[in-house]
């Protein structure tokens, strides 16, 4: 994978994911994920609408997008190889680290169980290296 996409999923960069509806329509939803040995990690929660959408149907694309720099991006669409229990938060910690900065998951509920979108990536599109003054 080419190291401009494994810095922008190793930073505070919100990540967009898009999923399949029932109907074939496309939903999107903001997460955050890092990237792992070749595959892209989402971490949400079991019942949520993209964990039901990959559940039926495992293709997605992700988005991310430099805080810093708007045309320092990439587009990635693959498909979810596998669904990881995320039960004790060790993964929604480590996101948490890399996005707040704070050791543990700070919106945990009782109720939810978090789930690891384990996704494979098919196609990768990298924008060529671009600065906003150009």
């Amino acid at each position: 994978m080419d190291e401009k996409v494994i810095k922008l999923f190793s930073e505070k960069n919100l990540v967009f994911i898009a999923t399949v509806m029932k109907d074939g329509s496309p939903q999107v939803s903001p997460v955050w994920a890092n990237y792992e040995d070749g595959y892209v990690l989402v971490n949400t929660a079991e019942g949520r609408i993209k964990h039901k959408n990959v559940l039926r149907d495992s293709r997605v694309a992700v988005s991310v997008v430099s805080k810093d720099n708007p045309l320092d991006m990439t587009t990635i669409r693959g498909v979810v190889e596998e669904l990881i229990p995320d039960y004790d938060y060790k993964h929604a910690d480590k996101l948490t680290q890399q996005y707040m900065g704070r050791e543990h998951y700070p919106f945990k509920c009782d109720d939810e169980k978090r789930v690891i979108l384990k996704i494979k990536p098919n196609k990768v599109f990298v924008l060529p290296e671009l600065k906003m003054n150009e």
